[in-house]
Order: structure tokens, then C-alpha cells, then sequence
């Protein structure tokens, strides 16, 4: 797969989880106000439901302080006395004898002498009477509420017991069963009382709501309740709890999808990284393969057999163009052991200065043809570490190697190695060069397997990417550590650290 070919899909698919995400976080907005526009319909409902309550009581305590008052002035032994009780014509059935029944000569119905009919008409005027003063008697009540109900002390007229029983019964009618704190307050005189809980929240509506009671009172002597709910937030949440796995699930897939989309980007340089190895064994495999050809048919020459230095030389060819090869494919085998844990360590203690002393021996001969030279400085008391001594040697040389194959060609090449205690218990060689360097972005993978630098990929210069990955992976067997420091375009240091042997 082309690599635009990934980036497209990857824009496609970020897209598609931005758009998701942003109908999600729109549907959960919209639900939240929804929630949040019911809770307060519900509330202002409950609310005017205690303030039309407390109205009725009003009217109810002026209607028994009016009939008290009416009751003792009563005359009983008054016609229209209404403790007097009087059977209702109206809802009974009234059964006369027919046989008796007749209309006398004022076309009246009469039965035995009684008139029925002026009996019953006489009952309608109590009725009537009745009725008027009823009347009158509410008009009395509505005076009385109109002129004195406003005088009455606020805790008279709706005590803080009553307003929290009708407060909740409100509530639990309209569905909510939530705390709740509140507080009455009067328009003019300020606090009237308030719940232990109450805080006034000034300036936000969404947390506080209001409702005057006793609205016809003149508007300086109003009251308003002020109810506040200190856990309104918890309940909106939990009513819309259930979007929660839906963004769960999206983020899972949107993780599983950002995973997918590296894994990709790491197997594309991983088949790159593998080509680019298999050219270059094939480069490395190709040459001395060549070489060993070529000499093998100059000895099928006489004359070269004839010649003891031609002999020579052709069979110096093929034994050191066979070590080359050895070498290649000895370093891709051990790679290849140490990843599958089949590798063998030989640790003993060893000198590590009088190994470096023999690499440098050498190796001097190759900087010296290039022009170049080793400084090195041994300063380090103890250098006495449990190591493989086979494989610390290869992992010195392959640094050094580095250095002269990845050297400036305006600069002979300079080759420093110094070694120093430190913290005690540990040495420390340092492997510094004035070659080509490393970029800061490649220097945290360079100790990769098949990893290759692009300043390293030189026409003349060509390897499987393995050299640092070995080297590394030895350091570490050995309980150390290794890192490089680098400036692009100056040179480059590899630092080793390693415990002494106590």
C-alpha cells in the first residue's frame, strides 16, 4: 500500500470519528437542556402548586374566623336560622296517596287537607335564602382578604413547617424526590426565615428558583420562596448517564483505529527497512563472492600457477574474501540467536583497558591509512567488568569501525577513546570521532535492528543496519548502558557504562 494511499485513509477515518464525536457532544447538549428545561417545569409547577395551596388555607382561615364571628351574633329562633334542619323536598321522593290527591279551586295540589305545594315552595325560599347568604358571607371573606390578609405576619400566613410539607408533597406529585433547601424572602423587609441549607445564589437562575406567593398582595409587601436543589447537577447527570458507553465505544474505536493506523506506518518502514537490508547484504555478499570468483580463475591460469606471487596473492584473495563473508553472515546470525534467546554468554572477569589496548592495536593501521590517528586515554582506576570478552571485542571494534566508515572526507579522521571511574562502582568508556554525525532525530534509533541513518547511507558505505543493534544488545546482557551523543556535522560519542566487578 502507497503511503498517500494510508495518509487518505487515515484523514478519511479521522474525519468520520470528528463528525461522530460532534454528534454525540451535540446530542448530549441537547439532552442536558432538555433535562434541564423539564427539571424546572416540573419545579415552577411544584412551586405553584404550594403557592396556590397556601391560598386555599387563606381563604379557609378567614372563612371559619367569619363564621365564628357570624355564629355568635345568630339569632336560632330566626326563619332563616340555618342550624335549623329541613328535610330537602327537592332529593326526596314524595309518595302522597292518589286516591286522596286533588287540586283544590286555587288549582293548588292538595292530599287530605295538607298543601303539599305551598310547602314546597316555602322550602325553595329557605333554599334561596340560604344561598344569599352564603353569598354574602364569601363576599365578607374576600373583603376581609383583600383589606387585612397583607397585615398578617408572613410566618402566620405560611409557616416554614407547612411550606416544606407542601413543598414536598408538590415534588414527589411532579416525580421529583431529590433534597432540596429554601428560603422565603420579602420584597421589601429582606430575609423572612430559610433552611439550614440555603445558600442565595444571586445571579444564577439555573440553580434558584422563585415563586411569589400571595400574588395579590400589594407588590412592596410580597413575599417570594426561593428554592434551591444542591444536587440538581447529579441528578441531570444521572438522567443522561446512559450516552456514557456510546462514548466509551468510540473512544475504543478510535483508539483500536489510531493503533491500526501506526501499526501500519511501523510495518510499511519495517518492509522498507527489510528491502533496504536485503540490498545490502546482497551489495556485501556480491563482492567478495566476486573476488573469490575472480581469484578462483586466475588459479586456473598456467601461467599464475606457474607465478609462487600470483599464487600468493590469489589464494590471500579468497581467504580473506572468505573471512568477509564469514563475518557478514556470523553478525546476522547472532543478531538472529540473540532475539530467539539461543546465544550462549561466556562472563569472566576481564580487564577491559587490556582489550581495548588490543583493539587499537589493531585497528591503528586502518585510521593511519586514511590519515587518521587514536588518542586514547585510560584513566580509569578500576577497570576490572564481568563481560563476554569475544563479544565486548566485537562491540568496541564495531564502534570504531563506525567511525572511520562514516568519516568526513575534508578532515583526516581523529579517534579518541578515554575510560573514567564513576559513582564508584562503575566504569565509563567513552568513544568519540570528528566524523559526519547524527541528526537528533535519528539518535533515539539508531540502536534499532536494520535501522540506517540517512547521512550513513553512502555509495561507499553499505551495511544490514545491524552493527549498533548488536552492540546495544550486548551492553545490555552485560547489565550496562549506552548511549550517543552527537553533533551533525562535527562528530559523534558513544558512552558505555558497566558495573565493576565487586
Amino acid at each position: 500500500m502507497k503511503k498517500w494511499t494510508i495518509w487518505l485513509l487515515t484523514i478519511v477515518m479521522a474525519c468520520t470519528f470528528l463528525g461522530l464525536l460532534s454528534v454525540q457532544i451535540m446530542y448530549l447538549e441537547n439532552m442536558v437542556k432538555m433535562r434541564n428545561e423539564q427539571f424546572s417545569e416540573t419545579v415552577m409547577r411544584s412551586l405553584n402548586g404550594v403557592a396556590a395551596t397556601l391560598e386555599q388555607d387563606e381563604t379557609r382561615y378567614y372563612l371559619d374566623k367569619d363564621l365564628e364571628g357570624t355564629e355568635l351574633n345568630f339569632d336560632f329562633n330566626h326563619p332563616m336560622n340555618l342550624g335549623e334542619t329541613l328535610p330537602d323536598i327537592t332529593s326526596q321522593e314524595v309518595k302522597l296517596p292518589m286516591s286522596n290527591v286533588r287540586l283544590n279551586d286555587n288549582g293548588r295540589l292538595v292530599a287530605d287537607g295538607v298543601n303539599y305545594q305551598d310547602q314546597y315552595q316555602r322550602r325553595q325560599d329557605i333554599l334561596k335564602g340560604q344561598y344569599l347568604y352564603q353569598r354574602g358571607l364569601l363576599n365578607e371573606v374576600i373583603l376581609s382578604i383583600l383589606n387585612q390578609a397583607s397585615d398578617r405576619p408572613i410566618t402566620e400566613r405560611a409557616d416554614s413547617a407547612l411550606v416544606r410539607q407542601y413543598l414536598k408533597q408538590e415534588l414527589e406529585r411532579n416525580g421529583l424526590s431529590i433534597p432540596y433547601e429554601f428560603a422565603v424572602v420579602n420584597r421589601t423587609s429582606g430575609l423572612a426565615y430559610k433552611t439550614q441549607g440555603f445558600v442565595n445564589i444571586e445571579g444564577n437562575p439555573a440553580n434558584e428558583y422563585t415563586q411569589v406567593l400571595f400574588p395579590n398582595d400589594p407588590v412592596s409587601k410580597q413575599n417570594v420562596l426561593k428554592v434551591s436543589f444542591p444536587t440538581k447537577s447529579k441528578y441531570i447527570f444521572s438522567s443522561v448517564k446512559f450516552l456514557i458507553p456510546s462514548f466509551i465505544f468510540t473512544f475504543i474505536l478510535l483508539g483500536v483505529f489510531i493503533y491500526t493506523i501506526i501499526t501500519i506506518f511501523r510495518q510499511k518502514k519495517l518492509t522498507e527497512i527489510k528491502n533496504d537490508f536485503i540490498n545490502n547484504m546482497t551489495h556485501e555478499f556480491k563482492t567478495p563472492i566476486s573476488s573469490i570468483s575472480l581469484a578462483a580463475q586466475m588459479l586456473n591460469d598456467e601461467t599464475v600457477r606457474k607465478s609462487p606471487a600470483m599464487l600468493k596473492q590469489a589464494s590471500n584473495v579468497i581467504n580473506d574474501e572468505t573471512k568477509r563473508l564469514r563475518f557478514q553472515v556470523e553478525k546476522v546470525l547472532q543478531m538472529s540467536m540473540f532475539d530467539r534467546k539461543k546465544a550462549t554468554m561466556r562472563l569472566d572477569e576481564v580487564d577491559a583497558h587490556a582489550i581495548i589496548d588490543s583493539v587499537i592495536n589493531t585497528y591503528k593501521l586502518k585510521v593511519e591509512k586514511y590519515g587518521g590517528h587514536i588518542e586514547a586515554h585510560l584513566d580509569a582506576e578500576d577497570s576490572i567488568v564481568n563481560v563476554d570478552e569475544m563479544h565486548f571485542t566485537n562491540v568496541i571494534f564495531n564502534l570504531l569501525d563506525n567511525a572511520i566508515k562514516y568519516r568526513r572526507e575534508d578532515v583526516e579522521p581523529e579517534l579518541k577513546i578515554t575510560t573514567r571511574n564513576v559513582k564508584n562502582n562503575y566504569l565509563e568508556v567513552k568513544i568519540a570521532d570528528n566524523g559526519i554525525g547524527i541528526k537528533r532525530e535519528d539518535l533515539k534509533k539508531i540502536f534499532e535492528k536494520f535501522y540506517r541513518v540517512s547521512t550513513g547511507n553512502r555509495h561507499d558505505v553499505k551495511g544490514f543496519g545491524l552493527g549498533l543493534a548488536y552492540v546495544s544488545k550486548m551492553i545490555t546482557l552485560f547489565n550496562g548502558t549506552i548511549k550517543a551523543e552527537s553533533d551533525y556535522g562535527k562528530g559523534s560519542t558513544f558512552i558505555i557504562t558497566l558495573p565493576l566487578l565487586q
